[in-house]
């Protein structure tokens, strides 16, 4: 039974109907995007916490990592919404067909923020800080195709701050090794982001949005490319720092062979294999986070046999 069905079981249709379509507002059938959010939280979770993160604050994280990438897509159609039904990959949201008002949006925006926030109770009072530039750049995000040529490094900034607030829940600081993370997540994302952009240059040059794909022109995969070779130099300095064991190291060589291949497939330029390459970008950050946590569990099975 799917969850539609599920939903008229016990709810009337109208209401079942609209909470379809807030669903695909908020990108509940793309998971892509809350993952892409995670993984960089995740690394600094347990990178912050030696290993054994909190619960309470690692489940926290979570659900305010699904909300606010939530609310930010709602926001994103809202911003975008004159647009969408121009560009093919989107022509079919809610917004481009007419299925839902500005006021819901806005309403159900609120709430996803409002509820990202309740997220916010049980951690430390610097995390509560962190949180509202964290809050800024979400929102604002989607409004900086209009006038900015790199809107995919602002993403970058909004989609990296949950590092920082992962480090100021555990440690009640942030430290420069947070901000090494945080530098090193903001160029996987300009690198995976401009990927996502290519797919949607041809439309985005007919409707004028800023982009940058557009802003990079022919050299965009040779930009992609560059993003990629620091984030990974970066993450090298990060395992050095950590100290990181043969684990962490393991998983390089596949994170640099993801590299090759999404090279070897976006300088067709083909917009479908695009998009199909910026989704791959899943694997990289799932690989890194194997790394890091294969590292602390070595470190503790030393430990123990230490003892």
């Amino acid at each position: 039974m799917n969850i539609k069905r599920l939903l008229l079981t016990f709810l009337p249709r109208y209401t079942v109907g609209r909470l379809v379509i807030y669903s695909r507002l908020m990108r509940m059938e793309k998971p892509i995007g809350t993952l892409l959010l995670l993984w960089p939280t995740f690394w600094a979770l347990w990178i912050a916490s030696q290993g054994i993160p909190d619960f309470t604050i690692l489940l926290a994280f979570a659900a305010g990592t699904f909300l606010m990438r939530s609310a930010g897509c709602v926001v994103n159609d809202f911003a975008d919404r004159d647009f969408d039904g121009s560009v093919e990959r989107t022509q079919n949201r809610p917004f481009a067909r007419g299925l839902v008002s500005t006021e819901e949006a806005i309403l159900l925006a609120l709430i996803l923020c409002l509820m990202a926030a309740l997220c916010l109770l049980p951690l430390n009072r610097l995390t509560w800080l962190m949180s509202l530039p964290a809050l800024f750049l979400a929102v604002s995000y989607p409004f900086t195709k209009r006038f900015f040529p790199l809107p995919q490094f602002y993403l970058g900034l909004a989609f990296s701050f949950g590092i920082p607030m992962a480090f100021a829940a555990v440690t009640e600081t942030v430290p420069p090794l947070a901000w090494l993370i945080f530098a090193a997540n903001v160029l996987w994302t300009l690198a995976y982001d401009t990927i996502y952009a290519m797919a949607d240059k041809e439309d985005d040059l007919k409707i004028g949005i800023r982009t940058s794909a557009i802003t990079f022109g022919n050299k965009d995969v040779a930009a992609i490319m560059l993003c990629h070779f620091w984030f990974t130099f970066l993450m090298i300095i990060l395992g050095i720092q950590i100290r990181a064991t043969w684990p962490f190291w393991l998983v390089l060589p596949f994170i640099v062979y993801n590299q090759i291949r999404q090279y070897r497939q976006i300088k067709q330029r083909n917009r479908w294999v695009c998009f199909r390459t910026f989704l791959e970008n899943n694997h990289i950050g799932l690989l890194w986070f194997v790394g890091i946590v294969a590292h602390y569990l070595w470190l503790s099975i030393q430990m123990a046999y230490a003892h």
